[in-house]
């Protein structure tokens, strides 16, 4: 089923799964992450703005990072704030000030952690108490937002 979903897209892979995982290459390489994640909440908030694929990988400069992701992964949730982020952003936010407000608005609506999802435009936000991120869903006025249980 992996390699039928490549054929999809890059990302598809991790979808059939349904687990965390660790994605390599262009994301077909997959390795499965404990389930630190597991009682958290999600809150995906998808602006009505639509970023192609070109405009995102126009912007990104690629460069090795100081510490693994891997690594990262490990701390505390509340340290992936100052150790872990999406390169996109870099480009996109002055592109798209929308994005940045909203990313924003996850951290003021208690986040502990929120990043842009691949290469946009969705962000998400993890909270580790189901009333905050209830209060995010219901505070943020987005045409589509989701709120998933980890």
């Amino acid at each position: 089923l992996r390699e039928l979903a490549l054929k999809v897209g890059a990302d598809c892979p991790m979808f059939v799964a349904n687990m965390p995982a660790y994605g390599e290459g262009i994301g077909e390489k997959l390795a499965e992450v404990d389930s630190f994640l597991k009682g958290m909440w999600l809150v995906v908030v998808k602006p009505s703005l639509h970023i192609s694929t070109a405009e995102a990988f126009a912007g990104v400069t690629p460069r090795r990072p100081v510490r693994q992701l891997r690594e990262l992964i490990q701390e505390p949730l509340y340290k992936w704030r100052d150790h872990i982020t999406n390169d996109f952003e870099e480009s996109l936010f002055p592109r798209h000030p929308e994005l940045a407000e909203l990313k924003s608005r996850l951290y003021e609506e208690g986040a502990d952690y929120a990043s842009l999802t691949g290469s946009g435009a969705a962000l998400y936000g993890i909270f580790t108490e189901e009333h905050r991120a209830r209060r995010a869903l219901q505070s943020i006025d987005v045409d589509y937002k989701t709120l998933i249980l980890l």
